[in-house]
């Protein structure tokens, strides 16, 4: 997994970018008819319910808009909200307020519905001993925003992006001439670039985990689009050679069954895709 230095360096480019992109050459609605002198006050106002998220990113965006603007955090990241609550007063130049508002809300409205759905999740799995994982599913630009809120919500992170683990998925498999000949050539490149990356291998069928399982190299299998018994048997042949994750269409219907099958981990990519945002605003005091 990537390091917390290269996380927040991910925070800090979608933070600079989100204003460029926003701001550009000013703020020319509040320049226009705001005094620079002028100070205020905003509330973040809560209009739904779920698992607030955001908030701690929230107070990176105010802080790199204008390190004056003072932020007193009522919630925190990961608490229950509902509606009428105030997650945290900010106080300042009201251009500055103005200026951060859009991205503060545009990500605080998806990452709360993202904590939100992962939480409904965790909590489906209570008892099973199953962790469920994100995917690399995210908003192109934002996925340490979405992956961050996966962590508020109670869940786990798959691998960052293509650089920090290996996964063999059906095309690398068939490109490299099958599941032998692919971990080989991985193992092979791994010793040669001198990389500590874990490797997962994707199974189609328990004939491809018994193919896998020849080697000692893997980390984790991804038992793609398994039903229910062959995901039992999976875990039986597995055992404790290495980990087991589940995966494919998996949704809240069927979440627990496949949990109770023994698998160590379910990976979701509805955890990120497909999510609506809450409903929070921020209003002046």
């Amino acid at each position: 997994m990537i390091t917390e230095a290269q996380f927040q360096k991910e925070i800090q480019l979608i933070i600079e970018n989100a204003i460029r992109e926003d701001v550009g050459d000013g703020d020319h609605s509040s320049l226009a008819c705001i005094p620079e002198t002028a100070t205020g006050k905003a509330k973040l106002l809560v209009k739904d319910e779920g698992v607030i998220g955001g908030i701690a990113f929230a107070q990176q965006v105010f802080s790199f808009v204008d390190q004056e603007l003072k932020v007193e955090r009522l919630m925190e990241d990961g608490d229950e909200m509902k509606h009428g609550d105030i997650a945290f007063l900010v106080e300042g130049s009201s251009q500055s307020i103005l200026k951060a508002e859009r991205l503060v809300l545009n990500a605080m409205q998806r990452m709360s519905a993202i904590a939100t759905k992962t939480k409904s999740f965790v909590d489906l799995l209570q008892g099973t001993g199953t962790k469920i994982l994100d995917t690399r599913k995210t908003t192109p630009g934002f996925r340490a925003l979405e992956k961050w809120a996966v962590k508020i919500g109670g869940g786990e992170n798959h691998r960052f992006a293509l650089y920090d683990m290996i996964m063999l998925k059906d095309n690398h498999i068939d490109f490299a001439g099958g599941i032998t000949k692919a971990i080989e050539k991985t193992s092979n490149y791994l010793k040669t670039t001198q990389r500590d990356l874990k490797i997962i291998v994707e199974a189609r069928n328990l004939q491809e985990v018994k193919e896998i399982l020849k080697s000692e190299e893997v980390y984790r299998i991804l038992l793609d689009n398994f039903n229910y018994e062959d995901t039992r048997q999976a875990v039986k042949m597995i055992g404790n050679q290495c980990l087991t994750e589940s995966s494919g269409g998996i949704n809240e219907k069927t979440l627990r069954a496949y949990a109770e099958c023994g698998v160590d981990y379910i990976s979701s990519g509805a955890l990120t895709h497909s999510v609506n945002n809450l409903d929070l605003s921020l209003k002046a005091v």
